[in-house]
């Protein structure tokens, strides 16, 4: 598997995971052409699987560009063909690396992650695996359903 930062030439396959992946969400394109441009506050990687875009990561650099970053998984999509074989994690992990090498060239290095995410979604669990997120509040009905904010601490 590839994973590099996604640029605009990757839009209309990112586009088409989002779409899939996120079915209540609407002008795809625009939402990551927004999110690509927006770097390096935000950090946006493709993950492709035999030359085909199967994934992708958005990380923000959250209150200014600092010293001690934290960083939130702002969003990571997997095509629904391609769930529930590590491809996610591996996506986490490997973008994650090239965050903070990222981070490091700016004199920057990551303090804490957090992540948000649905009360009912697996992914939770993912996300306490690999980064170590652990749930520190919970939000009734904040966008679909209630919300959980999950912190990664002194990554």
């Amino acid at each position: 598997m590839d994973v590099r930062i996604a640029d605009e030439k990757d839009l209309e396959e990112l586009a088409y995971v989002h779409e899939s992946a996120f079915t209540r969400q609407k002008r795809s394109k625009e939402w990551l052409a927004c999110t690509i441009k927006a770097f390096p506050r935000n950090l946006c990687f493709v993950v492709k699987n035999n030359n085909k875009v199967c994934g992708y990561i958005t990380w923000a650099q959250k209150s200014g560009f600092r010293p001690e970053v934290v960083l939130e998984l702002e969003q990571i999509a997997i095509h629904p063909n391609y769930q529930n074989k590590g491809i996610g994690q591996t996506l986490i992990r490997n973008s994650l690396e090239q965050v903070k090498d990222l981070l490091l060239a700016e004199n920057s290095i990551v303090k804490h992650i957090l992540v948000s995410t649905r009360t009912d979604n697996y992914a939770q669990k993912i996300y306490r695996k690999v980064l170590g997120a652990e749930v520190e509040a919970t939000i009734d009905n904040l966008f679909s359903a209630d919300e959980v904010y999950m912190v990664a601490r002194n990554v």
